[in-house]
């Protein structure tokens, strides 16, 4: 069967794979002019690493299984709030990865032939019939297909024109800096890795996370107001906003150079989308179910998505489309909206200042360990 994906980001990368090596004519358009990720680190969940198990991909990511660390919230000085046992849910669920994005990007696609990949071609419209869809780049047709998978990310032009009434993407008024640097020497950031530090004065957040074995990646998350600034303004802004945190955020911003941070005014779907499937196409990852980062569930969901796709195509021919892709929309659909609106609840309550937040971090100490470790756990059961 002729199945084309649009989009090679990681979850479209994954799909392509996926699908080619069940025996499908797969061709991967991409609007870049070569196949690479840029950014810093993803942070691979349980779910995640077992979707890529699925699909046959996960021999990087399990190669470099996050240490086992306490993990959970803290205060901007490092004073526990919700502490998890993450090696216990890891233990129960399987593990967490921190990974290079460049790097997991050509693990994934290494195992896909060159001949299948079409750079350059940024694909504006699909142009179905009864039988087959166009795939439609630079006004003229450059591939013909029993089936599409939209993978082109949050910001799709192809799930405007799938759901035109759909109200698109929402900002949600937060500033997100990323960095990746190796460790520096004689900084000890033992008691913070794997977690996320919370202001309750400002409502910004850093995480921190082990990459390998010498590299820490770290993001912040704090209010925007007007637009994005350049990388070396939104540091000295961040480093201005955490000035007093525990001496290892501003020791960590200002070890990074701004090259290597990169800027994102944080955005969403403003509302699920009604169905993943319409007739022959479907989407998938961001394009489906783009969300907030808060539960760090972006590329996990991707690659769920990737690994359901493939099974759900694997033995298909073209008369079974229509009717595989709906049982693809029924599994998924449900599943990534409720994480999309857990996100948004998790964004708005760890975003919070004033009495709200004195009272959010009083209930977050109170609960007991066993119990945010499990419901950690339950969150990264697929």
């Amino acid at each position: 069967m002729r199945i084309v994906v649009v989009g090679a980001g990681l979850g479209g990368v994954s799909a392509a794979v996926g699908l080619h090596r069940q025996g499908h004519e797969v061709t991967l358009c991409e609007r870049g002019a070569e196949l690479r990720e840029a950014g810093t680190a993803v942070v691979v969940m349980p779910n995640g690493v077992r979707a890529l198990d699925a699909l046959g991909l996960s021999d990087h990511v399990r190669g470099q299984a996050m240490p086992a660390v306490s993990g959970g919230l803290r205060d901007w000085r490092g004073r526990p709030l919700l502490v998890t046992d993450a090696a216990q849910a890891q233990r129960t669920v399987g593990p967490s990865v921190a990974v290079s994005r460049a790097e997991l990007h050509r693990a994934l696609r290494a195992p896909l032939p060159a001949e299948l990949v079409r750079t350059a071609t940024p694909v504006q419209r699909l142009e179905p019939d009864h039988t087959e869809v166009s795939v439609i780049s630079d006004d003229r047709p450059v591939a013909r297909a029993d089936a599409v998978i939209v993978a082109d990310g949050i910001g799709s032009t192809l799930r405007g024109r799938l759901f035109p009434q759909h109200p698109g993407l929402r900002q949600v008024g937060r500033l997100d800096l990323r960095g990746m640097l190796p460790r520096p020497a004689g900084l000890d950031v033992t008691e913070l890795l794997a977690g996320i530090m919370v202001d309750r004065r400002t409502g910004a957040m850093f995480g921190l996370f082990p990459v390998g074995e010498s590299d820490l990646y770290w993001f912040t998350d704090s209010a925007l107001h007007g637009t994005p600034p350049g990388a070396d303004e939104a540091r000295r802004q961040v480093l201005s906003l955490m000035a007093d945190w525990h001496p290892a955020v501003p020791a960590l911003l200002e070890a990074t150079p701004p090259a290597d941070i990169y800027v994102d005014a944080i955005a969403c779907l403003a509302e699920p989308l009604p169905s993943f499937a319409v007739g022959r196409v479907a989407l998938l990852g961001d394009a489906a179910h783009a969300m907030t980062p808060d539960l760090g569930q972006g590329a996990s969901q991707a690659f769920e998505d990737a690994a359901a796709v493939t099974r759900h195509l694997a033995d298909a021919g073209p008369a079974d489309v229509a009717e595989r892709l709906r049982r693809y929309d029924a599994e998924r659909r449900p599943r990534t909206s409720r994480l999309m609106l857990a996100s948004s609840q998790q964004s708005w309550l760890m975003s919070r200042t004033g009495g709200v937040a004195w009272l959010r971090d009083a209930v977050l100490r109170a609960v007991p360990r066993r119990l945010a470790t499990r419901q950690l756990a339950s969150l990264w059961r697929a």
